[in-house]
């Protein structure tokens, strides 16, 4: 019995010491920089859709690839400027709001390996982050595609 009261004793006086070393959440600071800086990338993409409408004059998918277009064209151009490290360790998830966190996970591999030249640098390792995304997102699809036409 006694040696239970030294053994929780000692438990109690480690999980004392860990409470005190360990780092303090930043949960909700983490959370609000995501929203805010995912919902201004997301308000670019709409500047860009009505830019694209009122400008441009084009229908619902001439918008929807315009938008998508500069979307990527400028998260590659962040990434290869070195910003977009900068956004993402700031705002975290935030940062990957799906199109150009898309283009960033394309080009930072591909510059990362461009000292490895061309072939065996860029280009075999262009797909290291995104081209397991894509194999499960259309393997996913089909699969939830033949499911809804055997069930349909």
């Amino acid at each position: 019995m006694a040696k239970k009261k030294q053994q929780s004793k000692e438990a109690q006086a480690y999980q004392q010491r860990v409470n005190e070393t360990a780092p303090k959440s930043k949960t909700g600071r983490d959370c609000l920089r995501a929203f805010w800086v995912g919902g201004v990338i997301c308000c670019i993409g709409q500047g860009i859709q009505d830019t694209a409408r009122t400008l441009c004059g084009l229908d619902e998918k001439g918008v929807a690839t315009a938008t998508a277009i500069v979307l990527v064209f400028l998260g590659a151009t962040l990434t290869g400027l070195g910003v977009y490290d900068k956004i993402g360790a700031y705002a975290g998830a935030g940062s990957a709001v799906p199109i150009t966190g898309f283009a960033n996970s394309i080009v930072a591999p591909a510059m990362e390996f461009k000292r490895e030249g061309y072939v065996m640098g860029v280009g075999a390792k262009l797909f290291t982050i995104a081209g397991p995304v894509l194999v499960y997102g259309v393997s996913a699809s089909i699969v939830v595609g033949l499911l809804a036409c055997w069930l349909g």
